[in-house]
Order: C-alpha cells, then sequence, then structure tokens
C-alpha cells in the first residue's frame, strides 16, 4: 500500500502556489436544510464541511472537491443529488472556504484521514446507514484516493472526476518547473499506484476535450484500476471545468446509477449464505 508516503517534496512555494488557489467563503449560513459543521485536525487548524441530506437509509458521498472550489460552490448541486436519493458532504481544504491554516501537499493527505475518519464516526452517531462512497474531482483524487486506498471496508465505491494519474505531468502543465526543482514522479501523489490498491467499484469521468488533465490519465487510471467492476464515462466535447454543464442530467444519471450498483453489492454481500443441502456430484 503506497498511502502515506513523503509528499514534502511539493511543500515549496514554487509548487503550492500552483497546486492550490485557495479563496474564503464570505456567506455565514448554509441553505435551508443543509447542515455545516467543522473537522478539526491539528490545534488551531479546523476545516469546514457542508452536508446536503437525503434519507440516512440511503447512500451517501463524500466529496473532495477541485483546487479553484469552495463547499459552497456545490450549494446548487448537492440537492440534485438528493432528487437521486443521494446524500452529498463536501469538505474544504485548509485555507479554504471557512477552513483555517494554509494548504500544503503533506497536509492535503494527512487531513483527508482524518475527515474519513470524522465523517464517518459523525454518519454512525446520527444514524446514517446508507452506504458511503468516495469521490473526488481535478485535484481531489488525490485524497479521494488516499482514503480509499486505506479504507476499504468503510467503504462501498469510488469516483473520479477529472483526475490525474501522473502528478510531474500535472505539474509541468501547470506552469511548475519540476526539473530545476529536482521533483520526480516519485516525489508526487502517486495516483496510479493507489488506485491498484483498490478493490471497490469504480467509476472515472473524463472530459474527452480536458486540456489541463488528457482523457490519457483515465485510460491510465481505468487500465491500473484494482476492481474488475470498473467503468469510464468519457464525456464527448467537455473540456476540465465544463461538464456538469455540459452533459447536465447524463453526469447525475451516470453517477446514480453506479451508486445503486454498489447499492446492490452491498446487499447482496450482507445476506446470510445459507447451507448448502445439495450433494456433491459423483464423477
Amino acid at each position: 500500500m503506497i498511502t502515506g508516503h513523503d509528499v514534502s517534496a511539493l511543500d515549496r512555494p514554487e509548487v503550492l502556489q500552483y497546486l492550490f488557489h485557495p479563496r474564503k467563503d464570505h456567506i455565514h449560513s448554509p441553505p435551508q436544510g443543509v447542515t455545516d459543521f467543522f473537522i478539526p485536525v491539528e490545534e488551531g487548524v479546523r476545516l469546514g464541511a457542508r452536508f446536503y441530506p437525503a434519507e440516512p437509509k440511503e447512500p451517501h458521498l463524500l466529496f473532495f472537491h477541485g483546487n479553484g472550489e469552495i463547499a459552497s460552490d456545490y450549494d446548487a448541486i448537492g440537492p440534485v443529488y438528493n432528487n437521486y436519493g443521494i446524500s452529498f458532504l463536501v469538505v474544504d481544504y485548509r485555507g479554504y472556504g471557512r477552513s483555517t491554516g494554509l494548504p500544503t501537499a503533506s497536509n492535503l493527505l494527512s487531513d483527508s484521514h482524518t475527515i474519513f475518519r470524522e465523517v464517518y464516526t459523525w454518519l454512525q452517531e446520527q444514524d446514517r446507514t446508507g452506504l458511503l462512497i468516495i469521490m473526488g474531482r481535478s485535484l481531489g483524487s488525490v485524497p479521494a484516493l488516499e482514503v480509499a486506498s486505506s479504507y476499504q471496508d468503510e467503504i462501498s465505491g469510488l469516483i473520479l472526476d477529472s483526475a490525474f494519474a501522473r502528478t510531474v505531468p500535472l505539474l509541468h502543465r501547470l506552469g511548475v518547473a519540476t526539473e530545476t526543482l529536482g521533483i520526480s514522479e516519485a516525489d508526487g501523489f502517486a495516483n496510479f499506484g493507489k488506485i491498484r490498491d483498490i478493490g471497490k467499484p469504480t467509476l472515472i469521468i473524463h472530459g474527452q476535450n480536458d486540456e489541463i488533465i488528457p482523457p490519457k490519465d483515465a485510460d491510465i487510471l481505468l487500465a491500473n484500476s484494482g476492481t474488475m467492476r470498473k467503468q469510464l464515462m468519457l464525456a464527448a466535447g467537455c473540456g476540465h471545468n465544463d461538464i456538469l454543464q455540459r452533459c447536465g442530467d447524463l453526469y447525475f444519471q451516470t453517477v446514480s446509477q453506479f451508486v445503486q450498483m454498489a447499492k446492490r453489492i452491498r446487499k447482496r454481500n450482507s445476506m446470510p449464505r445459507g447451507f448448502d443441502r445439495r450433494y456433491p456430484r459423483r464423477h
């Protein structure tokens, strides 16, 4: 398992200025029916979370957003998931939204563990028994893969939207001089390595015309995925940031169908196996 490896080579200003684009949320109250709460990750640092609830027995999505987004950007999207019977929970990174602290590559990974444990416990305390699926978009694929590869007994699936497979090519495209800084792929997030360890159903969504993370990254992730239950939705005519707008209902239908498939698998696996009274066949 590759989780927990050292990515401190990325924790320098020459990288972080391209990797993260935090902004604050100046809206102090959530929409009606939506719950805000905070997740402490270390002394003096807490992360803001926003929860759009559906029925407690129905599936839950724990969502990690892109590097230029904040939780409240999903105020129009959370209710759409609710209409499909899916609860949607999005957590901001350090420095984003109402979160405190400053984002780094290292705490992006370490915080993902705290986020998952806190969210998992919180859902149990709220008697929310529906299955839990991890979802990450763009940079959010980093914590999503970290969590999915670390807590497979607790989750039922993984969804990646516009995810990257290798770190150095992405940094190049963002403008980071990786060769000058001496950054190699071994210093990166190892997304394509982590997905090999994940045996849960996996859905990969990617824009056919993605100008930031090319579709070949989706192909690499799909090829390296460790599960037999995997699928790719290649969104025709879509770039990096317009899949939802262009695909509309098709996007949510694809996610919903995947979630329902994971729900059926969970139900089948939880059914007691009766004693087989049939005699073995004689040869």
